[in-house]
């Protein structure tokens, strides 16, 4: 999905946005309550090459690449999806060392990511895209009990997709001409 030099942008204004908060001691609180939105969903990988090369490489996700290893613990990849969400994939170990907890084992089933598509062709296409980049066919596309057509995989580190096309929830925009 190209974006024009986002993740760079995106790179940079969430590094100014950590550094000013930081500086003012932490975000400030005018509205009480945590809003309905997602800014950025941070994976934890065992491999960031290998999860950055699926991703990048065999996703077409576009990205600076690895950021952040000039510091201990910081490297990180980040990916502008669509609606201003974000996508880190970030090692397990620096995710456990960041948050305190200790790494426990992988389970594919605490939670799944959807990508939704037009077609019940852009969900094979999407599949095979994900096959052929190292990705584990889970599911195989079929149709589905609310009426759509849907598949799962797995990225080499275990997460979870869902690739999908149901005809009550259609992506936003359509990006191509299919």
């Amino acid at each position: 999905m190209p974006w024009n030099g986002g993740s760079l942008r995106f790179t940079q204004n969430l590094a100014g946005y950590v550094e000013r908060e930081m500086q003012h001691g932490g975000p400030r609180i005018e509205d009480e309550g945590m809003k309905p939105r997602i800014t950025l969903i941070t994976l934890g990988v065992d491999n960031l090459e290998r999860a950055l090369a699926f991703y990048r490489d065999g996703l077409g996700l576009e990205t600076q690449g690895i950021v952040g290893e000039e510091f201990d613990h910081g490297a990180v990849a980040f990916f502008q999806l669509q609606n201003g969400v974000g996508l880190a994939l970030w090692p397990r170990k620096s995710l456990s060392r960041d948050t305190g907890l200790p790494e426990t084992p992988r389970s594919a089933t605490e939670f799944a990511l959807a990508h939704n598509v037009w077609t019940e062709g852009e969900v094979d296409q999407v599949m095979e895209e994900a096959r052929l980049a190292g990705g584990k066919i889970v599911k195989p596309a079929g149709e589905t009990f609310y009426g759509g057509y849907a598949g799962y995989f797995q990225d080499p580190d275990g997460h979870l997709w869902e690739v999908a096309w149901n005809p009550q929830i259609l992506p936003e925009e359509r990006t191509d001409e299919a």
